[in-house]
């Protein structure tokens, strides 16, 4: 049942994604392409409250009650990102709006937004190893969590090698092609 809630917000978060920008900048109607935006986080409420009804109805915690807390963790750290993003090139390609800025390609400023996404996986990080110990204390049986657990160690591995990451931008910065090139040489 959770694996299949898990997919079912998945394809519902993209279905309310494209309703909600395709009202916004298709029909022109920005008053519902946001109230179609604003219900994504139902979706992530009802994922919740759903493996939350299966624990107590004594379901055995598995590796799909971890997947749904890492679901929400990343929903709450990238989500708001993610639609941002996809509303600023629909803005662009359907309601004529400026092309949006791309990441820094390159130096310190580069680094930065690298660090920034890294916070977004940090905070999706906390949230899913809140989620998961508190179904751990709901469940209240240490020999059957084991599996809830192992998903908080997972959370903070990908946490860590996305930091490992963003932080490679800051110590190696990509250097801007244009200040390694030698001035052109004008023989006099």
């Amino acid at each position: 049942m959770v694996l299949t809630l898990i997919v079912v917000c998945e394809v519902g978060f993209w279905v309310l994604l494209a309703a909600g920008l395709a009202a916004r900048y298709l029909l022109r109607m920005p008053r519902t392409g946001a109230a179609l935006l604003l219900c994504e986080p139902v979706l992530e409420v009802l994922l919740l409250v759903a493996t939350a009804v299966d624990l107590r109805n004594g379901a055995e915690p598995s590796w799909t009650h971890g997947l749904a807390a890492l679901y929400i963790g990343y929903t709450v750290g990238h989500g708001h990102r993610t639609v941002k993003w996809l509303d600023g090139h629909a803005a662009h390609r359907f309601g004529g709006a400026p092309r949006p800025a791309g990441p820094p390609p390159h130096g310190m400023a580069r680094a930065r937004h690298e660090g920034r996404i890294w916070l977004g996986t940090l905070v999706g990080a906390v949230t899913a190893t809140a989620l998961l110990q508190a179904a751990v204390w709901y469940v209240a049986d240490p020999g059957r969590v084991g599996s809830l657990e192992s998903w908080m160690g997972a959370a903070w591995r990908a946490a860590g090698i996305h930091g490992l990451i963003a932080l490679s931008y800051a110590i190696w910065p990509k250097k801007d092609p244009a200040a390694t090139r030698e001035p052109a040489r004008t023989d006099g």
